[in-house]
C-alpha cells in the first residue's frame, strides 16, 4: 500500500467516523471511486486494516473527551465501590446509561460477527444507505430540542443502544442513527453530539478487543499501518472538536444534504456504467 493511500484513508476514517456520515462507506466508496486494490482481495488484510484506523480514531477521541471520560468513570467507580445502597445520581447516573447503551449493541454486534457475511462491497446499498438515513437524520433534527444527558431515562439508554448495535451496514452511519434517535428524544443537538461520542468509545475498544485476535500484520506492512492510525488519530480529535463547535451554532442538515449528494453521485456513476 502507498503511504499517500495509508494517510487518505487514515483522514477519511478519522473524519467521518464521529460525523454522521458513515466513515465504513466513505471507507468503501473511496478505494472503490479511485479504483485503488491496495489489499488485492485479502479481505482478513483490509480487515485488520481497519481495525488499525479505527483504533487509531479512538486514540484521537479519548484524546479530546479525556476530561470527560475520567470524570465519569471516577464517579460510576466511586458508585459501585460504594456497595450500590442508593440509585446513582450525577455523573455516576450517566456512567450508568453509558453502559446501559453499550450492552445491546454489544450483543447486536456479536451476533452480527457471527452470522452475517461481508457487506461493505454492494456499492448501490452503501449509496441507498447514505440517502435514506440522511434524510432520517434530516427529519429528527429538525425536532426542537432541549434536554440533556441527564434527562435520558434507561429504557431509552436501551434504545439508543439497539440503534447503535443496528447501524452495521456501511452507509447507515453508527453516529446518524444514534444522532437521530438522540434528537427525536428531543435532546439538545450539542448534548446529543457528545452523548454519541461517548457512547462510541467503548463500542470501538470492544471491537478492535474481538477482532485484534485474528489479526496479523505482515512486516512490510507495519509502515502503512502506523502512518494511517496516527492519521485517524489526528483527524478523529479535530473531527470532535469541529463537531462540537459547529452544532453549537447550525444543525446536522448539512451533513444530511453531504450524503444526499454522495449518495445520488454514487447511483448515477453506477448508472451511467462509469464505474
Amino acid at each position: 500500500m502507498p503511504i499517500l493511500h495509508a494517510i487518505l484513508l487514515g483522514l477519511i476514517q478519522g473524519f467521518t467516523e464521529f460525523l454522521p456520515v458513515s466513515s465504513s462507506g466513505h471507507l468503501v466508496l473511496a478505494p472503490w471511486l479511485f479504483g485503488w486494490e491496495d489489499f488485492g482481495g485479502n479481505g482478513r488484510l483490509e480487515n485488520a486494516f481497519d481495525v488499525a484506523l479505527h483504533m487509531g480514531t479512538l486514540v484521537g477521541a479519548m484524546a479530546y473527551l479525556r476530561a470527560d471520560v475520567i470524570r465519569y468513570l471516577r464517579a460510576g467507580l466511586g458508585w459501585v465501590q460504594s456497595g450500590i445502597t442508593a440509585a446513582p445520581i450525577g455523573d455516576a447516573r450517566t456512567f450508568c446509561l453509558l453502559a446501559v447503551t453499550a450492552l445491546p449493541t454489544a450483543a447486536i454486534g456479536l451476533i452480527v460477527i457471527a452470522v452475517t457475511e461481508e457487506l461493505g462491497h454492494r456499492i448501490w446499498l452503501v449509496a441507498s444507505c447514505l440517502i435514506v438515513f440522511g434524510l432520517v437524520l434530516w427529519i429528527a433534527d429538525r425536532r426542537p430540542g432541549d434536554r440533556g444527558i441527564e434527562d435520558l431515562s434507561f429504557a431509552r439508554a436501551v434504545v439508543l443502544g439497539i440503534a447503535q448495535g443496528l447501524a452495521f451496514q456501511p452507509g447507515v452511519s453508527r453516529s446518524g442513527v444514534t444522532l437521530s434517535v438522540a434528537r427525536l428524544f428531543r435532546l439538545e443537538r450539542t448534548e446529543a453530539a457528545r452523548l454519541v461520542f461517548l457512547m462510541s468509545l467503548p463500542v470501538i475498544a470492544g471491537a478492535g478487543l474481538v477482532s485484534v485476535v485474528d489479526i496479523t500484520v505482515p512486516s512490510d506492512w507495519w509502515l502503512p499501518f502506523l502512518v494511517g492510525m496516527a492519521a485517524a488519530a489526528v483527524s478523529g480529535w479535530f473531527a470532535v472538536h469541529g463537531l462540537l463547535r459547529l452544532v453549537a451554532r447550525t444543525g446536522f442538515g448539512g451533513f444530511a444534504a453531504y450524503r444526499l449528494v454522495i449518495g445520488l453521485g454514487v447511483l448515477t456513476l453506477l448508472a451511467a456504467g462509469v464505474r
